[in-house]
């Protein structure tokens, strides 16, 4: 795989798929112009998540060295130069607000808010406990609402509240993992793990698994779900959604040789069963009526 385009970190694009979350939920998967619309915002995501991997990866450069699997990375490695990511991350930057502008403004204005904020976590808010994670599920929110405008429809409240929770939950899995693989060298790796601690980093985890499958339930029983649906069996989806985040939690707490919780999941062939299921569970009550 050549330097360049690992650098960009591919198998983290399945994150923007979020992007495509109100093209679901408002019942418009199947229109072409619509379809194409948000194809078109996930991939414009995609340029400007990689282009701020570029940045957080030059900034990061001796911390990743020093790291057993990120100093693999393509530019802490050496194989590619730090100048060469600058500019390619400068160029998809405006290639990505260029193109963005034929979604509209509202989506351009997202799409910068999008790497704005990232920007800000990786020049000083990453180095935060606690707020680090929350600026990561602030880019989810806006995931979601750049998906939105793209489309022209509205972004739920409940959908946002699904949408920040499970990002924060990830989030803090993620933190509480990288702490315990870790260990004595966790502020080496990552500064701001030095500054977290294992008690109350789990006890924030499980409280935002719990409360992420409670408002995911809370949302399949609201009012205005039954009456957009017209049915009221999503609730019976709700179980795949704890299971879910059960798995999670178990990857966080026993696979501490792998990079990342996150990326391990995808591997995971009983998280992404359960994953799969809900996502074909969902279709079916969305669309078979």
């Amino acid at each position: 795989m050549p330097p360049l385009f690992r650098a960009l970190r591919p198998h983290q694009w399945v994150k923007n798929l979020f992007v495509g979350a109100p093209l679901l939920f408002s019942k418009n998967l199947f229109d072409a112009t619509l379809a194409g619309r948000a194809a078109a915002a996930v991939a414009l995501f995609c340029l400007v998540s990689s282009s701020v991997y570029l940045l957080n990866d030059v900034l990061d450069l001796d911390a990743d060295r020093a790291h057993p699997k990120k100093r693999g990375r393509a530019i802490a490695s050496g194989a590619l130069s730090v100048a060469d990511a600058r500019l390619a991350a400068a160029l998809f930057i405006v290639g990505a607000l260029s193109a963005g502008a034929a979604l509209g403004a509202p989506f351009v204005a997202t799409l910068g808010g999008y790497l704005v904020l990232n920007l800000a976590y990786s020049l000083a808010l990453k180095h935060m406990p606690f707020i680090d994670v929350l600026c990561i599920a602030g880019g989810f929110l806006l995931r979601v609402r750049g998906g939105a405008f793209a489309i022209d429809v509205p972004a739920s409240s409940f959908l946002l509240l699904c949408t920040g929770l499970l990002a924060a939950f990830l989030g803090y899995g993620k933190r509480a993992h990288e702490l315990r693989a870790a260990g004595a060298r966790a502020g080496e790796q990552r500064r701001v793990l030095g500054r977290y601690r294992e008690r109350p980093l789990w006890i924030a985890l499980w409280a935002l698994g719990v409360a992420t499958v409670a408002a995911y339930a809370a949302y399949t029983r609201a009012s205005h779900t039954l009456a957009y649906f017209g049915t009221g069996v999503l609730v019976y989806t709700a179980p795949l959604v704890a299971l879910g985040v059960a798995r999670f939690l178990w990857l966080v707490a026993r696979r501490p040789d792998a990079e990342s919780p996150t990326a391990e999941m995808l591997r995971d062939r009983w998280f992404v069963a359960t994953l799969a299921l809900w996502i074909v569970a969902v279709s079916v009550v969305i669309y078979a009526r």
